[in-house]
């Protein structure tokens, strides 16, 4: 298995999205997490919400093609969508080569900023992804 990413300055959703808190407090970005790159394989096109959505916390806000299998993107907050990554459009594969920096999806105003403590922090991301595995 490889050595994968769990910064520990990001929150964790249990459907393999994190959420970054942004300059804004009610504002976080979101993308996929290293292990939910390594399980779907090369991404090939990437869906994402368009600015001025909603999105709830749980429900699918977009999708996630790779050569293996097409993800539902799941929200891991509720808010609006104030701007997404539109270089995903020309190469989604930076999903892959930098799901935390460059690989990022779209920015959320949030509903409700208590919303990013109630996620997983790293250690318990890890833990959900241990027993997923076991």
């Amino acid at each position: 298995m490889a050595n994968l990413d769990y910064p520990v300055s990001l929150r964790y959703s249990r459907d393999h999205e994190w959420v970054e808190t942004t300059d804004n407090s009610a504002v976080v970005r979101v993308g996929i997490t290293d292990f939910a790159q390594e399980q779907l394989g090369d991404v090939v096109y990437v869906d994402l919400p368009d600015v001025g959505d909603k999105t709830t916390a749980g429900e699918s806000c977009g999708e996630v093609e790779s050569t293996k299998s097409v993800s539902d993107l799941v929200a891991p907050v509720s808010g609006s969508v104030t701007e997404v990554n539109e270089g995903l459009d020309d190469a989604p594969e930076t999903v892959n080569s930098s799901p935390f920096q460059d690989g990022w999806m779209y920015l959320v105003e949030l509903s409700d900023p208590e919303q990013v403590d109630a996620l997983l922090d790293s250690e318990q991301y890890q833990e959900l992804i241990k027993s997923e595995e076991a």
